[in-house]
Formats: structure tokens, C-alpha cells, sequence
């Protein structure tokens, strides 16, 4: 639930088809929301398990702790309603760097949009937030890592101005 009490500061409003769109800092109560959300396809349905909450808490409170890590989730809020149901999420991170003489940068991860929203703007506000961050923090590059499978993705994403300018490689520990 998206609430519009103090609890979770609302940083970002946008009306959209629906409702009010509500970007807030995430609480540990939207855990089971957010992690519905990265499991919502097929690749995220063999690696995150909703069960289990623990290790998902444990990686909330540690971004929680840290000022350089943010975690967000959106909300769709119906016409006279006072809240809605979490609908969006993604975290984003500031990372300081030597090279590029010594910028910083953001690095944006688990961005997801529920299903029935895709297409209607919604992950295109919540990139547009993210990159206002990203200069608002003097950060001088954003990056993001999407799977090579997912071409819908990279589509959106080039379209925002993304650049698939590296080769991504990683090694499961």
C-alpha cells in the first residue's frame, strides 16, 4: 500500500491512466511486495523465493543503513483513494569511482513494473526520477545491467537514452 502519511515520504507524483503514481522510499512492510515483483517473470521465478523472507530482509536493513543505496517503490493510487497497492520498484546506488577522474556514478538495479502497467509510462517515470538523483547527487554516469534474453528491456531502455556500450560478465560465487 502506497500510503500518503509521513511514514514514507512520497518523493515523486505523476498522474497516469488510473490513478496518481506515487514514488516513496521503500519500509520493510513492502518486502513481500518487491520481491512479488522481481519474481514476476521468468527469470526472477527461478531465482528470488517469496518463503523466505529473511535473507531479503537482511539485504533491506543493509541498504537501509547505507545513504549511497536507495530502495523505492511505486504506487498506483485510484481517484478519492488514500493509497494503493505497490505496483513498481527498483534500487539505486551511488557508487565513487577512480577513473573518469574520480566520478561518481549510479548504478540502477530490480527495476520492475507489474504486468498489467507495462507500457503505460511508469517505468519511464521511475528512470526519469533516477537519473534526476543520479545529477542531483553530481554523479557524472548512470549504469544498468539488463539479461541479454530480455530485449523488450533493452528496447526501453535505449529509448531512454542507454547505450549498450559494454560487454556485462559475471561470475556466480
Amino acid at each position: 500500500m502506497i500510503p500518503t502519511d509521513d511514514a514514507a515520504p512520497v518523493v515523486f507524483t505523476a498522474e497516469v491512466e488510473g490513478g496518481t503514481f506515487r514514488l516513496r522510499h521503500a519500509t520493510r512492510d513492502d518486502l513481500p511486495a518487491m520481491v512479488r515483483l522481481l519474481a514476476d517473470d521468468a527469470l526472477g521465478a527461478g531465482r528470488e523465493i517469496a518463503e523466505d523472507m529473511e535473507p531479503y530482509l537482511r539485504a533491506f536493513e543493509a541498504i537501509e543503513a547505507d545513504p549511497n543505496h536507495l530502495l523505492l517503490v511505486g504506487g498506483l493510487v485510484p481517484p478519492g483513494e488514500p493509497g494503493g497497492p505497490v505496483v513498481a520498484t527498483f534500487q539505486l546506488s551511488f557508487l565513487p569511482g577512480i577513473s573518469r577522474q574520480g566520478a561518481w556514478r549510479s548504478q540502477l538495479e530490480g527495476v520492475r513494473v507489474a504486468a498489467a502497467l507495462r507500457g503505460q509510462g511508469v517505468g519511464k517515470l521511475m528512470v526519469g526520477w533516477a537519473i534526476g538523483e543520479s545529477r542531483r547527487r553530481g554523479c557524472s554516469l548512470m549504469q544498468l545491467t539488463t539479461h541479454a534474453s530480455r530485449s523488450a528491456a533493452q528496447r526501453f531502455y535505449g529509448q531512454l537514452g542507454f547505450e549498450g556500450s559494454h560487454v556485462g560478465m559475471k561470475l556466480k560465487l
